[in-house]
């Protein structure tokens, strides 16, 4: 498993490490209207999972804006930000922040997504800050698992993998 750090504190990650050339492992998350979503409703395009801890902090904000902002330049791909947040929360906070290209999803009902994609965060029940790109055949073809969860991601890597993928 990857050796992830909270505020510099190690923290205990639970669930299956995913890998490139993996097939990416199905989920069952709950959309902002509280109706369930799979990795399977978006076959055949590539995906673009930001894994936040909670929407409503600095760098989870950050990041999903960036997403958002690159998501208006990819064609045929889904961008999926995906947090413990309920689904209330994620929906005020698009809303108010006019995040339109993100699909923001909640993983808070039975961590499905943090237990297939090696993010659950035991201590905290929050999921830990990752990146992952998955092509239209399901491969994962680009793994960021952030190692200090307060830490950015690598933007740049993560928008060139989705440029590549196919």
């Amino acid at each position: 498993m990857a050796n992830i750090t909270f505020k510099n504190n190690p923290v205990t990650l639970l669930g299956n490490e995913v890998k490139v050339g993996d097939k990416a492992p199905n989920f069952t998350v709950l959309a902002n209207d509280l109706s369930e979503v799979t990795l399977n409703d978006s076959k055949g395009k590539v995906r673009l999972i930001s894994v936040v801890p909670s929407i409503d902090t600095g760098v989870c904000d950050a990041q999903t804006r960036k997403f958002n902002e690159e998501a208006t330049k990819f064609d045929n791909v889904e961008v999926l930000t995906i947090s413990v947040d309920l689904p209330f929360a994620q929906k005020r906070w698009c809303g108010a922040n006019g995040i339109e290209n993100v699909q923001t999803l909640s993983d808070h009902r039975d961590l499905s997504f943090g237990e297939a994609f090696g993010v659950h965060i035991q201590e905290l029940r929050l999921l830990a800050r990752a990146v992952f790109v998955v092509n239209s055949n399901d491969e994962v073809t680009y793994v960021e698992y952030v190692s200090e969860a307060t830490d950015h991601p690598d933007y740049d890597a993560a928008v060139e993998a989705v440029k590549n993928a196919k």
